[in-house]
C-alpha cells in the first residue's frame, strides 16, 4: 500500500477487522508472487522471465510511433539517460518513453495519488485518502491550468511526453511492465491506463502540497491557546535570530518605481497584523484535521514540516575554477526509488524546432528538467517556506455558510470512487468563498453538530464549526509553462521572466551562468491578507479578513544580482529582514542554522585568501556540525554526575567537536541528551492533544533500583501512533528555545513536577542532569551497556522503503522490495541534513534527495549524485548502485557535452520513425 495513505474512517470495529483480513489476504497473495520473482524455491525458473520481461532496452533499436526523424538515448554505466533529437516533440516524446521504461509503476501510482483515485489500485483501504485528495482537487486544478492557461508550446511537449508514454504502454501486459502489476494483478483487475497531459501537471500540486509552509503551525499555535498563555507560546516560537543573515541582505521597494530594487532603501517593515480569538471553542476540529493531514500520502516530505534544502552559488571571483560554482541539495523524505530522475534533453542543433539543451534532474512523470543547467545557466532549488496557505473556521448550517451575517450557500460537487473489488463510494465536496472544507473528511467532526456518516453525508452535517483552506495552489496558473523557460533561458533577464511563472510552490531560486554573473530571485503566488498574519486560523464568517485580490506583484519579491559579497546561500533561512520590506512572506521562516552554517564556512574561505573549489562545495555538503551542541555541551560539562555509568558516558562530550560523523559515540550521547531535554522540558507541558502519539521511551521496571547497568532489565515502553507534529522535533526552532533561556536557570520551563517515583525539576541544572541519566538508559538499551561500542550511525540509520507494497506488510515483502539500513552521520539542522524527529525517535526521516555541484561553463567537471538510482525495477542493477556513494558523500562525474557523454556511453538505443 502508498504510505501514509489511510486516514481515519470513523468505521466500526467489524469493518475494520474486515479490511485488516482483506489486506492480509492481498499481502499474502503479493508476497508470495514476490517470492517467485525473487527466484525463491520452485518459481526461480518463471521469476527471471518475469522481471527480465520488464526491464528496458538500452541497446539496439525499436520503433517509437509520432517520432519525425531517429531518436539516439545514451546511457552511461549508472543507467542515467541522455536523449539526442531533432525537434522539440521528438525530444519530449522520447522522454516519456524512457521514463516509463524504467519507472512506470512509480508514474502510475503517482498520478493516482494525485487524483485520489488511489482505491482503483489497492482497494477499499484508500477511500479515505481519496476521499481527502478529491475535496483538494489537485486533479480538478490542473485540468484547468492545462485547458485555460498552460501556452500552446506547453501544451505540445506535455503532449508529446505522453504520446511516448503511451507509445511504451501500447501491446504491454501489467507482469511486462513491472513486478508490483504481476503481484497485483493477483489481488484485483488493475490495468494501466492510458497516459494524459493533465496527470503530469497535477504532479506539480502534489508539490506544491508538501512544500506549503506553515499550515500546522497554525494549527499547533491555535491547540496551544487552550493551555498555554501568549508568553509561553511565545517562547516556542521565537523571533528570527538577529546573529543569523538572510539571504538578501539589502533592498527594498523603490518609492517611484514601486518595485524591487536590490539597491534601494528599506522603505519599512511590515505593520501588525493580528486575528484576534478567532479559533474559540473549535480546538476539536483542528485537533481532528492534524490528525487527518498526518494520514494523507507525503509525497516529497513529512507533510510540511521538516522540509529544507540547502543551495549556495559563489562568484568566479572566489573559486579556484575562475567561474561560478552552484550547489544544491533538496531535503526531501527518503524515497524508493528516488523522487528525482536524472536525464539530459539534448538537441541535436538548437533551434527554432529545437529549443533545449539541458541537463538534471527530473520528475518522472513531467517532461523537461526541474533542476541543473542548459548551455548558458545554472540553477537549484530550496523551498522559500511563504505562507500560503489559510485557515478559516466557518459558521455552518446545512443551509450554507455565514458571511457577513448572511447564509450564502456552498458550492458542492459530487465525487465518485471507484475501487478495486469493491462498491465505488459517492462523496460531496462542499466549498466555500475560502476553499474547500477540510473538516468535512474528518470522523472526528461527527462530534460537532448533528452525526452523520463521513463518507456519504457531509451535507447534513447541521449547524456548527467547520475549517476551510485557502491556498494559492487551488487557482489554476502557470507553473508548468515555467518549466519549460527555465530550461531555454539563456540570461538572468530571461531566468527571472521564468521565474514569474513559477507560481507555487514558491521556490528559492539560484543562479549562474557562462558570462560570470550570479543571481537568486524570490518566487510564488504568495497571498496579501486583509488581517491576520497567517499564524492562526481566521473567522471565515466576516469580510475584515481574506485576503486581496491580487497577490504581491512579482516585481516586488526580493532578488539579487552580482552581490558585492561574491555567494548567495538558501537554506530556508528568511529571505529578507522585515524592518527592510513592507510585504508579509511569512511568520514562519526556517531560523537559519544550516545557512549560517554554510555562510560562515564560505566566508571564512574567503577572508582567508582562499579560492574555493568544486572539492569544497562538495566537502561543504557533507558537513556534520550541530549548532546546538556547541551550545549545550559546555554547561552539560559542569553537571557534576554522581552516578558512575551517567558519568562514563558524559565523558564521550570532553573534547568532542560538535562534528555528527557516523561513528562518533559523542554524537549519539548528546544526541540522545538533547531528545531527552526536549521530552522533559516541554513535552508533557504541551496540550493533550499535541503529545508524541508514537514515542517510545525506556524506564526501569517498577521493581529495579539504582543505575540500569543491563540492557535486559529495560521496559520499552511506546505508544501507538507516530509523533505529532506540535511535538518538539529537535529542529533549529528549538535550538533558538532552548538558547533563549539557557541563562536562567530559573526559567518556568526547566521545572518538572514530581511523577511517581521520580522527583521534582526545579532548575535547567537538575533537568540536565536528569536528561543525561535518561540518555545513558535510553542507549544502554538500544546499543548496549558497553559505551565503547556506541555510535550515532547505529541509532541513525536510512531504510529507503519502496513507497508502495515496501510500506507494510511481512518481512518477506519488505526484503524483496527495500534496502539498507545504512548507518548515516550528519543530523537535523547540519548542513548534511539527514533529519530525524526527537520526538519520535533517531531513525532517518528526511535526506539530501540529490547532490549536486555545478562547474558553469565547463559543464563535463560538473558533479551530481542521486539517492538512489535511476530504475525503479527493484531487482535492476540500478535500482540503489547510487547509495553507498551518496551515503560516503561521494559524487558522479557529469558528462553533459557532446563529447563528454559519447566518452561516459555504456548503451545507447536508437528511437526510430516507423
Amino acid at each position: 500500500m502508498p504510505a501514509n495513505t489511510t486516514a481515519p474512517s470513523g468505521s466500526s470495529d467489524a469493518k475494520t477487522a474486515g479490511r485488516k483480513k482483506g489486506r492480509r489476504a492481498r499481502l499474502f497473495v503479493i508476497v508470495l508472487v514476490l517470492a517467485l520473482v525473487a527466484g525463491v524455491g520452485f518459481g526461480a525458473y518463471w521469476s527471471v522471465s518475469t522481471v527480465r520481461a520488464s526491464y528496458p532496452q538500452t541497446t539496439g533499436s525499436t520503433e517509437l510511433k509520432g517520432l519525425t526523424g531517429d531518436v539516439d538515448v545514451k546511457r552511461d554505466s549508472y543507467g542515467i539517460p541522455q536523449i539526442y533529437a531533432d525537434t522539440d516533440s521528438d525530444l519530449f516524446r522520447a522522454q516519456g518513453f524512457v521514463q516509463a521504461q524504467d519507472r512506470f509503476w512509480e508514474m502510475d501510482v503517482r498520478r493516482h495519488m494525485t487524483s485520489g483515485r488511489l482505491s482503483e489500485m489497492f482497494g477499499a483501504g484508500q477511500v479515505e485518502t481519496d476521499s481527502f485528495l478529491r475535496t483538494l482537487g489537485w486533479r480538478k486544478v490542473a485540468q484547468e491550468e492545462y485547458d485555460t492557461v498552460l501556452s500552446e508550446e506547453t501544451k505540445k511537449n506535455l503532449r508529446s511526453y505522453a504520446d511516448g508514454v503511451n507509445a511504451y504502454l501500447e501491446g504491454k501486459d501489467g507482469k511486462d511492465i513491472s513486478v508490483e502489476y504481476a503481484a497485483l494483478g493477483l489481488t484485483n483487475d488493475y490495468k494501466p491506463t492510458k497516459w494524459t497531459p493533465v496527470d503530469s501537471v497535477a504532479w506539480l500540486k502534489a508539490m506544491a502540497w508538501d512544500l506549503r509552509g506553515n499550515m500546522q503551525d497554525e494549527i499547533d499555535r491555535s491547540l496551544m491557546t487552550s493551555r498555554l498563555d501568549a508568553e509561553q507560546i511565545k517562547d516556542l516560537y521565537p523571533a528570527y535570530p538577529e546573529d543569523h543573515e538572510p539571504i538578501v541582505d539589502q533592498g527594498g521597494i523603490d518609492p517611484v518605481t514601486g518595485k524591487f530594487d536590490p539597491k534601494a532603501q528599506p522603505s519599512g517593515g511590515i505593520g501588525s497584523r493580528t486575528a484576534e480569538d478567532a479559533t474559540a471553542g473549535v480546538n476539536t476540529q483542528l485537533s481532528a484535521l492534524s490528525d487527518t493531514l498526518d494520514e494523507i500520502p507525503a509525497l516529497l516530505g513529512p507533510n510540511g514540516t521538516g522540509i529544507g534544502s540547502n543551495s549556495w552559488v559563489v562568484s568566479g571571483k572566489y573559486t579556484a575554477t575562475g567561474n561560478p560554482l552552484l550547489a544544491n541539495d533538496p531535503h526531501l523524505a527518503p524515497q524508493l526509488p528516488s523522487l528525482w530522475y536524472q536525464m539530459g534533453l539534448h538537441c541535436r542543433k538548437v533551434s527554432a524546432s529545437c529549443k533545449y539543451d539541458t541537463a538534471g534532474y527530473t520528475f518522472s512523470g513531467m517532461p523537461g528538467v526541474i533542476i541543473g543547467h542548459n548551455q548558458n545557466i545554472a540553477w537549484g532549488f530550496t523551498n522559500l517556506g511563504a505562507d500560503v496557505t489559510d485557515l478559516f473556521l466557518e459558521k455552518v448550517s446545512a443551509d450554507g455558510y455565514q458571511y457577513d451575517g448572511r447564509t450564502e450557500p456552498f458550492v458542492s460537487r459530487e465525487e465518485t470512487i471507484k475501487v478495486a473489488g469493491g462498491r465505488s463510494r459517492k462523496i460531496t465536496v462542499r466549498e466555500t468563498n475560502n476553499g474547500p472544507l477540510l473538516s468535512d473528511r474528518s470522523g472526528e467532526l461527527e462530534k460537532v453538530g448533528k452525526k452523520a456518516p463521513v463518507i456519504n453525508s457531509a451535507p447534513d452535517r447541521g449547524d456548527g464549526y467547520a475549517v476551510a483552506l485557502k491556498w494559492t495552489a487551488l487557482k489554476a496558473g502557470h507553473s508548468m509553462d515555467a518549466v519549460f523557460e527555465l530550461n531555454r533561458a539563456k540570461d538572468f533577464t530571461s531566468f527571472r521572466k521564468a521565474a514569474a511563472h513559477f507560481e507555487v510552490p514558491s521556490q528559492n531560486l539560484v543562479y549562474a551562468d557562462t558570462e560570470g554573473h550570479i543571481g537568486y530571485q524570490a518566487p510564488g503566488t504568495i497571498p496579501v491578507r486583509l488581517q491576520g498574519d497567517g499564524t492562526l486560523p481566521s473567522p471565515g464568517w466576516s469580510s475584515k479578513y481574506g485576503w486581496e485580490k491580487e497577490p504581491i506583484p512579482f516585481d516586488e519579491l526580493p532578488y539579487e544580482y552580482d552581490p558585492e559579497r561574491g555567494y548567495i546561500v538558501t537554506a530556508n533561512q528568511a529571505v529578507i529582514d522585515d524592518d527592510k520590506y513592507p510585504n508579509l512572506l511569512t511568520k514562519d521562516w526556517g531560523y537559519g542554522a544550516r545557512s549560517q552554517r554554510i555562510n560562515d564556512l564560505i566566508e571564512s574561505k574567503i577572508k582567508g585568501g582562499g579560492k574555493i573549489s568544486t572539492d569544497d562545495m562538495q566537502q561543504l555538503q557533507m558537513d556534520n556540525h550541530s549548532a546546538i551542541a556547541a551550545e549545550l555541551v559546555p554547561e552539560l560539562l559542569k553537571i557534576g554526575i554522581s552516578d558512575k555509568s551517567v558519568r562514563e558516558a558524559q565523558k564521550l562530550l570532553e573534547g568532542w567537536d560538535y562534528t555528527q560523523e557516523s561513528d562518533s559515540a559523542a554524537a549519539a550521547y548528546f544526541n540522545g541528551v538533547w531528545r531527552n531535554i526536549l521530552k522533559l522540558a516541554f513535552g508533557d507541558k504541551l496540550p493533550k492533544e499535541m503529545r508524541a502519539k508514537g514515542d517510545c521511551v525506556y524506564v526501569e521496571p517498577v521493581t529495579g533500583t539504582g543505575p540500569v547497568d543491563d540492557q535486559d532489565k529495560l521496559v520499552r515502553e511506546c505508544g501507538q501512533r507516530a509523533p505529532d507534529a506540535a511535538q518538539p522535533d529537535g529542529g533549529d526552532r528549538w535550538y533558538e528555545v532552548v538558547e533563549n533561556i539557557l541563562d536562567d536557570q530559573d526559567n518556568d520551563w526547566w521545572k518538572v513536577p514530581a511523577k511517581g517515583r521520580e522527583a521534582a525539576i526545579d532548575s535547567r541544572d537538575e533537568l540536565f542532569a536528569r536528561a543525561m541519566g535518561d540518555a545513558r538508559w535510553e542507549l544502554t538499551a538500544e546499543l548496549g551497556k558497553d559505551i565503547s561500542t556506541w555510535s550515532w550511525g547505529r541509532l541513525h540509520q536510512l531504510t529507503l522503503r519502496n513507497q508502495t507494497l515496501g510500506k507494510e506488510g511481512p518481512s518477506l515483502l519488505q526484503r524483496a522490495l527495500n534496502r539498507g539500513p545504512w548507518d548515516l552521520g550528519g543530523g537535523e539542522a547540519a548542513v548534511n541534513a539527514s533529519g530525524w524527529n526527537a520526538a519520535g525517535g533517531y531513525e532517518v526521516v528526511w535526506v539530501p534527495s540529490m547532490r549536486m555541484v555545478v562547474n558553469v561553463g565547463d559543464w563535463d567537471k560538473s558533479r551530481w549524485i542521486n539517492l538512489t538510482g535511476a530504475s525503479g525495477h527493484a531487482f535492476s542493477a540500478h535500482y540503489t548502485d547510487q547509495t553507498d556513494k551518496w551515503v560516503d558523500g561521494e559524487l558522479l562525474d557529469w558528462s553533459y557535452t557532446a563529447d563528454g557523454v559519447d566518452g561516459s556511453t555504456v548503451d545507447t538505443l536508437t528511437l526510430r520513425k516507423p
